[in-house]
Formats: C-alpha cells, sequence, structure tokens
C-alpha cells in the first residue's frame, strides 16, 4: 500500500500511514507564504519519492503482519512504523506547499499537488501528538479485529461468522441479539474516536485545512467546496430507483414479519435485511422475491456442488482477468495471501487487498466463506490488485487510481460479468435460463447495488459533520441514525443512546476509511460496465452482457489501469467511457426493466411509498 493510495489493506494502522502526507491548497501560516521559494524542487520531489517509497514499503509489511497477528507487539511495531512515516511525510507536505514551481514539468506540478492532498489523518507537528494519534489508530482497529459477541447460547462469534449467520437467520429475536451484540464491541471506542478526531483536526489546521473534513473533500480534482455539489447530483440522479426498491422491499418484509414490525408509512428496522450494518440486503432475496421471479439458480449452491474451495474461488477469478489479457498473480500471492480465518489467532478479517512493496508483492486478506457473496467480494479484491500491478512503473507519486472511486469500481465492473453466461462459460452452470429470469437476478443485483448507494454516502456525510464540529460527541449517535433516516429509510430496532457509539460497529470508522470512494465505485462501475460491453461488441439488455475472454475490453481496461494517477480523473474516465463526467444514466440504464416491475408491483399493491 502506497502513501498515497486508496486504502485496501484494512488494519487501523495500514490506513493510517495514509495520514500525513499533504498539505491543503493554501496554508494559514503568514509567515510560510513568505518564505522564500526552494530553488531545488525539482531536486526535492525526486528525494521525497524516493524516501516515502522507501517507507511506506517498511510501514506496510508492519502493517500487514499486525492486521494477521493482532497482539500489544505486533500494534506497538507497526504504530512506530506509522509514526516515522507520518514524520517525514509532514516535513514533505509542508515544504510541497511552499516550493518554487518555475520552471517545473506538468508531471512534477501534479506530484506536488499530490504530496500536498494525498492525506487521511494528519497528525500534529509534535512527536507526542503524532505518536498519541498512532497509538489511537492502532488500538481502534485492534477493537474491532478482536470483536466477539457471545450468543445467548454460550458460542462466542467473530464478525464474519456473525455475518454469516445473520445473513441466513430468520428468527426476530436471533437477529436483535446478533445486530445489539456486535454493537457493544464499538462503546469503548467513543473516547479514543472522539481523541483523534482531535488531533487529526488540529495536524489539518496546522496544513491549511478547516478541518479533516475539508481536506477529504480537496482530492477529487476540483475545489472541495464543488464536491459535495457532485455527490448531491449523482444521488438526485438515482434517488427515486432506490426509493422504489425500499417502499417494495418494505411491503415484503412486512408480509414476513408484520406490520407491527414493519410499519408500512415508515422505516425499515435494520436488523431485518440480512446484514450486519444494513448495507446491502442482497441477503434476504429469498424473503422478497416473486414467486414467478426466480433467477433459476442458486450461486452458492453451484460453488459446493462443484467443490469450490476457498483457493478454487480465488483462482476462478484471477482466470477473469488472466481472460481479459492480463498477466496471472505472481507465485507470491498464492504463498503469502489469507484466504481462511485462522482458529489460533486474532486477524482483522474484513476483506482486503494489498500491495506491500509498489511492485509484484500482492496479496489478499480474507477470511472467505464459501458462498456467493464472497465470489464476488474476491473479483472485487483482485480488481484492486490487478489495479495495483498495472500502474507499478508509473513514479511513485503516481502509483494510486485517478480517484479513489476508480479503485473501488475496478473490480465491481468485472464482477457484473459474472452473468449466467459467464457461469456457464466457466461450468457452473448448465444453461442459461431465459430471460423470464431477468427481474429475478436484477432484483437480486439491486438488493445489494442500488441499497448500498445511500449507505455510501451517509457515512461520509457524518464524519465531515463531526469534523467541522456540526455533530458534536455529545450527539453522535443521535446524528449517525437522523442521517440513516434520511438517506436509507432504516431505524435501529431498539432504543439507542449515546452510551452507545454505532458508528464505530462499522469498520470503516475506526479503520479511518473514507467512505465517499464506495458511493462513487457504484456509479462509476456501471459506467465502466457499459462501455466495455460497447467495445466488445455487445448487443442486447446490458445486464445480460459479460466481458469474460474478451481482450479488446480487456486492453481499453489495462490502458486506464495504466495511467494511475498520472493526470485528472476526468480524462483517465474519458479514456474507457469517452466522456469526463460521472453519471447516473448507466446504473439506471442497467435497471431500467426492474424499475418499471418495482413500480408496477408497488402500485398494484396499493403501497404508499416513502417514510
Amino acid at each position: 500500500m502506497a502513501l498515497k493510495r486508496t486504502p485496501m489493506a484494512l488494519s487501523a494502522v495500514a490506513l493510517a500511514l495514509l495520514t500525513a502526507c499533504a498539505p491543503a491548497e493554501k496554508t494559514n501560516d503568514k509567515a510560510a507564504t513568505t518564505q522564500a521559494p526552494d530553488s531545488g524542487t525539482s531536486e526535492f520531489i525526486a528525494a521525497a519519492e524516493a524516501d516515502l517509497s522507501n517507507l511506506v514499503e517498511e510501514a506496510s509489511r508492519a502493517s500487514w503482519i499486525y492486521s494477521n497477528f493482532i497482539t500489544e507487539d505486533t500494534a506497538a511495531l507497526a504504530s512506530d512504523a506509522e509514526r516515522r512515516f507520518n514524520d517525514k511525510a509532514v516535513e514533505y507536505a509542508s515544504r510541497a506547499a511552499t516550493a518554487d514551481t518555475r520552471g517545473l514539468t506538468d508531471d512534477e506540478l501534479r506530484k506536488l499537488e499530490v504530496l500536498k492532498r494525498t492525506i487521511v489523518l494528519p497528525s500534529p507537528v509534535s512527536p507526542a501528538k503524532s505518536e498519541e494519534l498512532a497509538k489511537l489508530n492502532a488500538e481502534l482497529g485492534g477493537l474491532y479485529g478482536k470483536g466477539r459477541h457471545c450468543l445467548k447460547g454460550g458460542e462466542c462469534l467473530s464478525q464474519p461468522q456473525l455475518s454469516a449467520l445473520m445473513a441466513t437467520s430468520r428468527d426476530p429475536e436471533q437477529l436483535l441479539d446478533i445486530w445489539q451484540g456486535w454493537r457493544e464491541i464499538a462503546k469503548p471506542m467513543r473516547p479514543l474516536f472522539t481523541r483523534q478526531v482531535e488531533l487529526a483536526n488540529e495536524g489539518a489546521r496546522q496544513l491549511g485545512y478547516e478541518d479533516v473534513g475539508q481536506l477529504w473533500r480537496s482530492k477529487y480534482d476540483m475545489p472541495a467546496e464543488q464536491f459535495p455539489g457532485e455527490l448531491d447530483a449523482l444521488w438526485g440522479e438515482v434517488k427515486p430507483l432506490y426509493d422504489a426498491l425500499h417502499c417494495y422491499v418494505r411491503g415484503k418484509l412486512a408480509e414476513e414479519y408484520g406490520t407491527d414490525v414493519v410499519p408500512q408509512d415508515g422505516m425499515i428496522p435494520a436488523h431485518l435485511l440480512g446484514n450486519l450494518w444494513s448495507q446491502q440486503w442482497g441477503n434476504i432475496y429469498d424473503l422478497v422475491a416473486p414467486n414467478q421471479a426466480d433467477p433459476g439458480y442458486d450461486l452458492t449452491a453451484l460453488l459446493a456442488e462443484h467443490d469450490y474451495d476457498e483457493v478454487r474461488m480465488v483462482e476462478q477469478a484471477e482466470g477473469f482477468f488472466t481472460s481479459l489479457g492480463f498477466d496471472p498473480l505472481p507465485q507470491t500471492f498464492w504463498d503469502r495471501s489469507l484466504f481462511t480465518e485462522p482458529a489460533d489467532r486474532d486477524v482483522v478479517c474484513h476483506a482486503s487487498a494489498w500491495d506491500l512493496d509498489n511492485e509484484d508483492d500482492i496479496r489478499i486478506k480474507m477470511c472467505i466463506q464459501k458462498n456467493a457473496e464472497d465470489f464476488v467480494v474476491i473479483h472485487h479484491e483482485l480488481g484492486h490488485n490487478i489495479y495495483q500491478r498495472a500502474y507499478k512503473d508509473q513514479p511513485f507519486l503516481f502509483k494510486d487510481s485517478a480517484n479513489d472511486g476508480f479503485h473501488e469500481a475496478i473490480g465491481d465492473t468485472i464482477a457484473l460479468s459474472i452473468t449466467p453466461s459467464y457461469l456457464k462459460q466457466i461450468g457452473l452452470l448448465d444453461q442459461v435460463p431465459s430471460a423470464d429470469a431477468d427481474i429475478g437476478l436484477l432484483l437480486r443485483q439491486a438488493l445489494d447495488k442500488v441499497a448500498f448507494l445511500p449507505f455510501g454516502l451517509m457515512i461520509d456525510q457524518w464524519r465531515w459533520k463531526v469534523f467541522s464540529g456540526e455533530i458534536t460527541p455529545d450527539n453522535y449517535n443521535q446524528a449517525w441514525w437522523e442521517l440513516r433516516a434520511k438517506y436509507q429509510g432504516v431505524a435501529a430496532p431498539v432504543t439507542r443512546t449515546e452510551a452507545d457509539f454505532d458508528p464505530g460497529a462499522k469498520y470503516h470508522v475506526p479503520g479511518n476509511v473514507p467512505y465517499t470512494r464506495y458511493f462513487l465505485a457504484h456509479i462509476l462501475q456501471f459506467q465502466f460496465h457499459q462501455s466495455l460491453c460497447d467495445t466488445a461488441g455487445y448487443q442486447g439488455d446490458i445486464h445480460r452482457c459479460s466481458i469474460y475472454g474478451n481482450k479488446e475490453a480487456g486492453a481499453k481496461l489495462n490502458a486506464m489501469l495504466e495511467s494511475g494517477l498520472s493526470q485528472p480523473w476526468p480524462q483517465t474516465l474519458a479514456m474507457v467511457t469517452g466522456s469526463e463526467k460521472m453519471s447516473g444514466d448507466a446504473i439506471l440504464n442497467y435497471f431500467k426493466p426492474l424499475h418499471t416491475w418495482l413500480d408496477q408491483q408497488n402500485q398494484a399493491a396499493g403501497r404508499q411509498c416513502g417514510w
């Protein structure tokens, strides 16, 4: 994981490695603005790249060890590596902000901007506070990674085990127990998170930002104040589709659990949606799918029927990329990745992709479950790895995706090609179901892709308000549920108070992973998919397209990936789509048959949509 790379390596320390490497576009330090320009800027950039490349490799390896062996000792080692990296990164960021830009090449000017912008949690310019922030990051990651909930029967389960149970259980009492129990692990995080915000905001102000939220919004090749408007416009395009899905799902859940549990004019209780965080709803497909919309197959059952174990699932995902013309994964990937949850130690099970040396030492770390969901997740994670390897020949400061949404979108773009025709090609299906089953397939897809959109948007809406001070520690939880109500129409199933810290139950909050990237990825992946299908010469409904085996589509995709962060993201977007604008049109086109069907179902049932 490079210093400014999209942080897929999901340990709090690893993510914190991306903390202190950039000031804002302007500084509030009057002395700094009058400082004489640095006449050796080209030499400074080259030296900073070389030094940071070495430091981030050291820190990434320490973080990998910590994520796979969570102990006090590994936390201390990773925290120390982070601190060393941060101290240097702050130094280089400050110099980049005041460097003499006369005579620089376009690439050098962009590298200075990368140095100034690439930051997640900036530590203050104080050795003691820098060390404190690093320890807080490690402790928060450890609390999440070691989290367990003991069921009423006495069995104590990790997050992946709880997720698997929640996906299949239809017992509302058990679902509530899991939902409440997992959130107990987050309560001790509140004071740590509060202090983390204080320190990071202090660091951000020293670098010229108003707060960390402004810093995060400054990374998109546009003024920070303009970016929220871009998000609002995208959400406005796709919200009618979400509203129709919410209305339909709420009605079907009421049929299962009763209108006293799922009121038909209100929000959906969070524990009934098949996911610990209610972020994706695909696990309740069996409850909401109409009889006439059977997708024609069960991918989890097919994987079992064909003896797919964890390694074979990864091999199949690799095969998709090689079918497009990408090279096979290196042997070190197979030797060094983590595919299954160890029985003898605590690990961070959250799926993540790693690049430890900025070259070829790419890996994934996930506790794979042999089901359809993880089959898709593996394609997603390998998308990160393929992207990382594609831009390995770029200069160090350009070894990143065009924007962080791109990195998340690539694997999901491939996953959109996991269609019945693809499953038939690889021998999992004997025949492709007829078009009569398309509504079922689209509904299953929408329960994950469309349902996720408001969740992907609201996480950072909450954090930006926390960083700005609009949300204070006194109302962390209240504000969290107000935003979930506003965007998702999802409510806590039991009373929550400020003794709780429900945001901490979602890994990306204690892990300091900016989350807007996932919302952007859910928009971008459909743009990429539609354009790559056009390149492949596909004719027909876009939701039935698979680019598996098409070298022309693979070549166009690879050209985009190889460009890394070397140019503004709109130019990179145009390399595949022909347009420099993100748009919701492609996702609406993909789900158009479903949207029409949902409206018909809601109208026929007399449902009053909205909440």
